[in-house]
Parts: C-alpha cells; structure tokens; sequence
C-alpha cells in the first residue's frame, strides 16, 4: 500500500514511522530542508537558536510510539529532567519558581504569597489531576469524539466527574476558586497560550496543563529541533522515503478517493492513502486542490488562535538570574489579552524566554557559574510574545520589540547583542505554514465547544487522514504527535477492514472464461 504523508511536522512523522514499521510504502512530502515542522531552528550569529517549541512534557506519548516500532527514546535523544519548570517574574525582587517537586513548589508559593495562596494551590493541583484523568482515555488517546461519545465514553458513573472539570466555565474564572493573589492567576491563566488562546475565553479544562507539567518536564539535548530529527531518522531506518524542498500543489482525487498528490513541478506521486499533516485551514481553503477542500471545514478569522512575535538572539544576559524557562508577567494581564483581541500588539506583554544554554543549576542570584558556560560569553535566547493571527508593518513590529525588552529591564534584565537578532512575526508565519494566517495553533480553544471543532483523524474523502496541531487531540509537540499515531491507525484499522470483507471469497472458473467470486 503506498503512503504520501504531506508535511514533516511531528504529526507527519509519528505517522510516517507507524506505517513504514507496519511494512507500508511511505513517501513524505516537506518543502522545507528538514523535518520538524514550528520544531526549527534559525541561524542567528555563528549559532542556531530553538525558534519553535522548548518544553517537552507528556513524555510517554513519544516512549509508547518508539515502543511500538521496537525502539526506545532515550536511547535516540538526551532527555534531562527538569527541576526547575520555570521562573516567573513581576518585577524587582518579586519572583516565584514552580519546580518538579511539588511540596518545594508549595513551600515556594508560601514563601511568596502565604500560606492561603499554598492551600490553594493544593487544592488547584488536585483538581487539575481529576481533570486530566477525566480526559486522558476518552479524549487524548481517542479519536475525536463528540460531546455525545464523551457522554456515553465516561458512562452513568462518569457523568460526575465530566461535570467537576468544569467545561462551561473559563479558566481565569475558575481560578479565582483557587487563588486571591492576582500574580498566580496571570501564572496559572498563562496555560491557555500553550494552545493559543486566552485565558479569558478559554474552558476551565486546560488547567490539565499544570497537572501535565508537574508530572514532568525534560530538557531535550539539542531542543525540540533534535527530537523530530531523531522520529525522521527512525522512520527512514524503518523504510519511509523522505523529499525535502518538495512542495505539495494538490491532493488528487478520482473516482470520489485519493488517487495521489501533485506536486509544485508537474509531477504526481500515486497513492492509496494521503495523510496531510498540513494546517486544516490549507486543506480547506482549496491550497491543495478544490476537490481536496470539501474534507475539512474553513476556519473562521475570528476563531483562530493567537500568532507570535518572537525574537532570537545571541546576546550576554546581565542583571537577572535566567533559568532555562523564564516567564516575564505584564503589569495587567486583562489589558495585554484586550488589545490581542482587538488585533493590536500588546504594549506592555508577557514575555517568555528560553536560555538555551542554561541548566537547572542556576538558582539562586549570586552563584552563577552554572548558568551558562561563562558569563562573558553570549548565549542562545528565544523571546516570544504573543500575537493576533494578523500581519503587522515594520514599525509596528520594532515597537513591540522595544516593548519586550523595556519589560525584561523591568525585572533588571538587560541583554547585550552579541549578532544581529532575528524577529519573526505573524505574517512570516503565514508564509512558514501555508493556510495558517499566522495562527500557530489552528483554532482557539475559547468556549467549551472548540475542542469539538476540531476534525478528526478521518475525513470524508476516502483514503484522505489528517494529523497534526491543527487537528484532534490539539496543538503542542505530544498532542501533535499523538494525532499522527491516531491518523497512522485509522488507516491501519480501515484497511485490516477492506481486506477482512474479501477474506473467505475464492475465484470460481465459468464456462464462460471469466471468473466470479
């Protein structure tokens, strides 16, 4: 059976593995140089910097796939785990670590914002664990369901803890249940932009997030970058063929199915089955073919999910103890995600910085031999704030530069270039990830419905499975990849199908010459 698998994000390439060692013949389709997807890195200087996502959490999504493809991860990647999960600061002297063990988190938050704001946070995190394990089996492992087949999934004795996680209720609202403190809503709230949203819109149910942090973070040897290398390299061992720079013009389809995909020069690479591990909105925008566009739905500009605006650099970090996660909080946070909504710029945003080089052994103020191999040196930075999905002019764009390093100075940090910074906003996205407009996330997760929007590993053209950020279970590096392992088994499951309904039928010879079964 052939496969073309359109696009080598980390969807793309689960999905690709899964075949190739089920003995399929892939074939995957990436117009960039390399695999990984938003997983890249850019030349900034004589060095390269992570410029996609830096956190990797979840780690048993990608174990279970290497597993079953008779491999183990830690022996293709370097995974450290991380003490520190991140480094939150207001200001001067106001700042709060959460790290991997969670009774110094709570010691940690008791020492920054009393004893009540600790009790909260306990009862916070017991929560965000009933929410996950709610969710877990019907939704994260499963194909996409609907809130019916959720219903039906958790059963009479279910319909409790279904109702406990809080569907129809925001986020930020709910943790006022949890937190007095307004600095541990902004810190808590944040979880929604791990899947582009706000935290003023978004369900009560991404709280889950906290419960997927504390049970563990890894610093990837190499970034995020390496890991997708490492499922790329796996796949070719395994027989999947891969073409970078080749870009996919059309999705072919005869006869009501798949029959192949275009490519930019002329060529078509037959096929019996097409997963495009695309963003959705390409597909359904007609970007790979009219007959293409009816297997997916448009995505409406008002529901997709926050842009970006990141910054890398190689610069030397004075002033403030960095740690390899460091998140820079705005004064009002009401007021960054107002004007996000309103499509402008935040003037005064949250910035979050990745100190590549940088390990958990830096954590206090003083000693920071451990924090980077020297001080003097300059080291790898990403910078990202976020964005509406929309393009924004130069200006426009060095203002909201200028705006996050007025508000890292803010918290003392003070960064000298060492090489010319690299800036990629909304509109370079959209160029990166064709039908994205810039939304890095595919839909916004606001109101209790969005996650049911999203389509699933099947659409209604045969032989035509989608994976991928922009698609069920969602958006982030293990989610992303456990829709390819959806999509690579719901083609499995549908053509151990097919051959099941003609096992038992023999050729019978006629007088006639012909054969009938």
């Amino acid at each position: 059976m052939r496969v073309v698998v359109i696009g080598a994000g980390i969807g793309g390439l689960v999905a690709a593995l899964r075949l190739a060692h089920a003995g399929l013949a892939v074939t995957v389709l990436e117009r960039a140089a390399a695999p990984g997807g938003k997983m890249r890195r850019v030349a900034v200087g004589d060095t390269a910097v992570e410029a996609g996502p830096t956190v990797f959490t979840m780690r048993w999504v990608l174990e279970e796939i290497f597993s079953e493809c008779g491999a183990d991860l830690s022996a293709h990647v370097g995974l450290e785990p991380a003490a520190i999960l991140a480094r939150h600061a207001w200001g001067p002297g106001e700042e709060l670590d959460l790290l991997a063990d969670p009774d110094a988190s709570e010691q940690a938050i008791a020492d920054f914002a009393g004893l009540r704001e600790r009790d909260g946070y306990r009862r916070f995190r017991a929560r965000a664990a009933e929410v996950y394990a709610t969710l877990e089996a019907p939704f994260i492992r499963g194909e996409r369901p609907s809130p019916l087949d959720l219903t039906r999934r958790a059963g009479f004795s279910g319909l409790g803890d279904l109702w406990r996680i809080q569907p129809f209720t925001t986020l930020w609202s709910a943790l006022g249940v949890y937190f007095a403190d307004p600095r541990l809503r902004q810190l808590f709230g944040r979880y929604a932009t791990y899947c582009g949203s706000s935290p003023f819109a978004a369900p009560a149910t991404l709280m889950l997030v906290a419960h997927v942090e504390s049970e563990g973070v890894w610093h990837v040897a190499g970034g995020l970058s390496r890991l997708a290398g490492a499922v790329a390299d796996l796949a070719a061992r395994r027989g999947a063929a891969f073409r970078y720079g080749t870009q996919a013009s059309g999705i072919a389809v005869e006869g009501g199915r798949v029959a192949g995909v275009d490519l930019a020069d002329g060529e078509r690479i037959p096929a019996d089955a097409v997963i495009c591990n695309a963003d959705v909105a390409a597909l359904a925008d007609g970007l790979l073919g009219r007959e293409a566009a009816r297997a997916a739905s448009p995505v409406p500009a008002a529901e997709r999910s926050l842009s970006a605006v990141t910054h890398c650099v190689q610069a030397r970090a004075r002033g403030f103890p960095l740690a390899r996660h460091t998140v820079f909080f705005s004064g009002d946070y009401a007021a960054e995600f107002a004007r996000i909504r309103s499509g402008r710029l935040p003037d005064d945003p949250t910035v979050y910085v990745c100190a590549q080089d940088r390990s958990d052994k830096d954590r206090g103020n003083e000693d920071r031999s451990d924090a980077a191999p020297d001080p003097q040196r300059p080291e790898r930075l990403l910078c990202l704030v976020n964005a509406p999905a929309k393009p924004f002019g130069p200006s426009e764009i060095e203002t909201c530069v200028s705006a996050m390093r007025r508000r890292l100075r803010a918290s003392g940090l003070e960064l000298s270039d060492a090489a010319e910074p690299v800036t990629t906003q909304p509109e370079d996205f959209a160029r990166l990830f064709p039908g994205s407009a810039g939304a890095l996330y595919g839909r916004a997760s606001h109101g209790w419905m969005a996650s049911f929007k999203r389509p699933g590993a099947r659409t209604r053209i045969p032989g035509l499975y989608l994976a991928g950020g922009s698609v069920h279970p969602g958006p982030g590096v293990p989610m992303a990849a456990q829709s390819g392992r959806i999509a690579a088994d719901s083609l499995l499951h549908d053509r151990s199908r097919a051959r099941a309904s003609t096992r038992g039928w023999t050729a019978t010879a006629t007088s006639g010459g012909t054969s009938t079964p």
